[in-house]
């Protein structure tokens, strides 16, 4: 097993762990409840996602590659966001890649050193580094939040 699915399974049984808590009503730092239909069934799937703000926008940033999220929110077009008790219908909107760099770039140098390094872990970017990971746009989706 590589280091990158040894640490992807790690943060699915933690993701667990935070689903459960946000549907109890604790709310906690940047992670929020996506929630969106499934792009085959149908049928609503939640996702713990970390919704950050960077330069007075708030955006959604792909971690893991492949992630069902990412492709299932491009068929979707909206979710629901949901933070404690409190949710709302939001659209994502993709960035283009030229887009993602900067935001990309802002969101590690403003970020403890272990949102770049979770970036290389998962196989997304080459370096930890604001332009490592800015370098790695083409790979990784960003998804703006406006409100539906």
């Amino acid at each position: 097993m590589t280091t990158a699915q040894s640490y992807r399974r790690m943060v699915n049984a933690g993701n667990k762990i935070v689903v459960g808590l946000q549907r109890l009503g604790v709310a906690f730092g940047p992670m929020r409840l996506l929630t969106v239909p499934g792009r085959r069934t149908g049928v609503p799937r939640t996702f713990p996602i970390a919704v950050v703000p960077v330069d007075g926008d708030h955006y959604i940033v792909q971690a893991y590659p492949k992630a069902a999220w990412v492709a299932n929110v491009r068929a979707a077009g909206e979710v629901t966001l949901t933070r404690g008790r409190r949710s709302s219908t939001a659209r994502l909107v993709e960035l283009p890649v030229e887009e993602r760099r900067p935001v990309l770039r802002k969101l590690v140098e403003t970020s403890p050193p272990s949102v770049g390094k979770r970036f290389v872990t998962t196989g997304l970017a080459e370096a930890p580094t604001p332009d490592g990971v800015a370098a790695a746009a083409g790979r990784i989706a960003v998804f703006r939040v406006e409100r539906a």
